[in-house]
């Protein structure tokens, strides 16, 4: 997603004058206390890895893409639990729109790392789909290496990974719990289906509008994907071994060979919204959660939409912002917190042990 120059002024003020309480000497509420914060540099190919892990150092204010952020950076690390979870950001995502999870996460012990994904960042967003589909697993991995590797956590259990991933990140978490796919199904899904899940198959380039090129786009969509995609029929099917427990919040999964995701590998927790207009459920996440033995439905959100969990929300707009904006009657105060903390608990459940 792509950050929009304006900014919701209730919510920046809120933030920017919590802030300065903190510039202040203000006392820190315990739930926000000790989110210790760290980059890990970006080494070859791969960016950098955002790392958040508990903390008893003092928080101080940082400016995080578009709001200050109370953060202990750099700071020494407290004793957590031992494990470690990876969150895989969205097409064109930032660490910053997954920071209330990361520290409900960590004030729960857990270290979470955000790696980077080249090619399909809030930086960088240039080739999402099927290329940056393909080297989100590997950027996973050495994710996962770069955090056990530094010696700020000697204590990390390496056989006992978790992977959270939303939207594309969803897609990779379901790779790495086992599934496959390939650009061909994704390419034919779309023949098939231009019209019900055009966003799904085009993202952000262009929208149907009702107007009198939609059936020109229609059109052409799937021709210009099946050029691009459609010959390429090459199973993606990566595991790392280390990953213990997934969780996949409103994922692309059309492009999935169904029966590879009936028994996943490990524990399999989904999260879908039901007014999702990016991807349509009942193609994607619903159709997994529908067709799998064994997975736990960790929330299926009635009004929710596609940006229910990204939490900080960003200040969007143009098509991005109308995927990601929340529908009428969504209770994003009373859902998200409990949706987070039912996230927490899956890991807890399934990795410390």
């Amino acid at each position: 997603m792509t950050l929009a120059c304006s900014r919701p002024l209730g919510r920046f003020l809120d933030r920017f004058l919590a802030a300065l309480a903190l510039c202040a000497g203000a006392t820190l509420s315990p739930a926000w206390a000790g989110l210790g914060m760290t980059r890990l540099p970006a080494s070859g190919d791969d960016g950098p890895v955002t790392v958040f892990y508990p903390s008893d150092a003092a928080e101080r204010p940082v400016w995080a893409g578009w709001q200050p952020v109370p953060l202990a950076t750099d700071a020494p690390p407290a004793a957590g639990n031992g494990r470690l979870v990876v969150l895989s950001h969205g097409s064109g995502g930032t660490p910053w729109v997954h920071l209330d999870l990361a520290r409900r996460l960590t004030e729960a012990g857990f270290v979470v790392a955000l790696p980077q994904h080249r090619g399909d960042h809030a930086g960088d967003p240039g080739t999402p789909g099927p290329e940056s589909w393909s080297r989100r697993p590997g950027e996973v991995r050495r994710a996962i290496d770069a955090v056990l590797a530094d010696g700020r956590w000697p204590g990390l259990d390496a056989r006992r990974v978790g992977l959270w991933g939303l939207s594309a990140g969803g897609h990779t978490a379901l790779e790495l719990a086992g599934g496959r796919w390939s650009p061909a199904r994704f390419a034919e899904h779309c023949r098939q289906h231009i019209a019900e899940d055009f966003a799904a198959c085009v993202g952000l380039y262009a929208e149907l509008t009702g107007g009198p090129l939609d059936g020109l786009k229609r059109w052409l969509a799937p021709r210009a994907l099946d050029s691009r995609f459609g010959s390429d029929t090459t199973w993606r099917h990566e595991r790392d071994e280390r990953i213990a427990a997934v969780v996949a919040v409103v994922p692309l999964a059309a492009d999935f060979d169904p029966a590879s995701l009936q028994r996943p590998a490990v524990p399999l927790g989904l999260v879908n919204a039901a007014q999702d207009r990016w991807l349509l459920p009942a193609w994607h996440g619903l159709r997994v959660l529908q067709g799998c033995t064994g997975c736990e439905d960790l929330a299926t959100l009635p009004d929710g939409g596609h940006g229910a969990m990204l939490s900080p929300p960003p200040p969007v707009g143009g098509l991005a912002g109308r995927l990601l904006a929340d529908p009428p009657g969504f209770d994003r105060a009373a859902t998200v917190p409990a949706v987070e903390q039912r996230t927490v608990a899956f890991f807890q459940r399934h990795l410390l042990r």
